[in-house]
């Protein structure tokens, strides 16, 4: 089977699944996280096949841009659906199958650009970090925007419709902040890793990502100490965290939409 069709399929499904999410969100349907679950489950079964082509084609070992953001929300939803069976994170399905299946129709759509060459063992260990890292911190960016929009509802004494559907806010800010400090400890191991096994971190090429990487990583410790020093919380976490997601996203794909996407280098 070819990979387009296998895309569409996986498209669908994801989108399914997060229209039911939404729907039970806004409580127009009941839960049925099983059903989620499941639709998100073979939605990336699918994807996998279609990933492994699209690497296979690719003229360098690591893959170009199109590649490398279909094979992150990979690992996202596979982080998500897994943290899910042990913490209420479902809800960010709504965001991240979507994410999913419309990368993955671009990637196969698009032609495969090459990647730098010189995968080794030490730079596995650092794209397998940075992968999880993006992956985790994508979930706490939905997680945030949630907490944000049940602290407006409390705020505007609106208790009905999204504020009913999910967890207390306690609840929802303890598993941000456990999600943060996931995040960074990817993070961290991230950054370590590709100062000892790159050859230059701060290299022409990779002088944007170290930076804005080292700033998402300030940015969350920042909020952490500010949490367990001072008590944050609220929106102010809700903006910190955001932000950090928002310098962690260029980092990894700035100058890669750029270069590939942009100016077809």
């Amino acid at each position: 089977m070819q990979a387009l069709p296998l895309a569409t399929i996986a498209f669908v499904l994801y989108v399914a699944a997060a229209i039911w999410q939404g729907m039970t969100l806004f409580r127009r349907v009941p839960p049925r996280q099983g059903m989620v679950r499941l639709l998100g489950a073979l939605a990336l079964l699918l994807q996998i096949p279609v990933i492994v082509g699209l690497l296979y084609q690719s003229p360098s070992l690591l893959p170009g841009f199109t590649t490398s953001v279909t094979l992150l929300m990979a690992v996202a939803v596979n982080v998500l659906l897994i943290s899910s069976l042990f913490k209420p994170v479902l809800h960010a399905s709504i965001v991240l199958f979507p994410l999913a299946g419309i990368s993955l129709i671009v990637a196969t759509g698009l032609p495969a650009q090459a990647g730098p060459d010189g995968l080794t063992p030490g730079i596995l260990v650092h794209a397998i970090t940075s992968a999880l890292a993006f992956a985790v911190v994508a979930i706490a960016a939905v997680q945030a925007v949630l907490v944000g929009l049940q602290n407006q509802a409390l705020k505007h004494h609106h208790i009905r419709g999204i504020v009913q559907s999910l967890p207390p806010l306690t609840t929802m800010e303890r598993v941000l902040f456990e999600l943060v400090w996931a995040g960074l400890a990817l993070l961290t191991v991230s950054i370590a890793s590709g100062l000892i096994f790159l050859d230059n971190f701060f290299a022409q090429h990779l002088a944007h990502k170290t930076i804005l990487s080292l700033a998402a990583w300030a940015i969350f410790t920042t909020l952490l100490v500010g949490r367990y020093r001072f008590g944050w919380r609220g929106m102010r976490a809700v903006r910190w965290t955001l932000g950090g997601c928002f310098l962690l996203v260029l980092a990894y794909f700035g100058s890669k939409f750029v270069l590939e996407i942009v100016l077809h280098r």
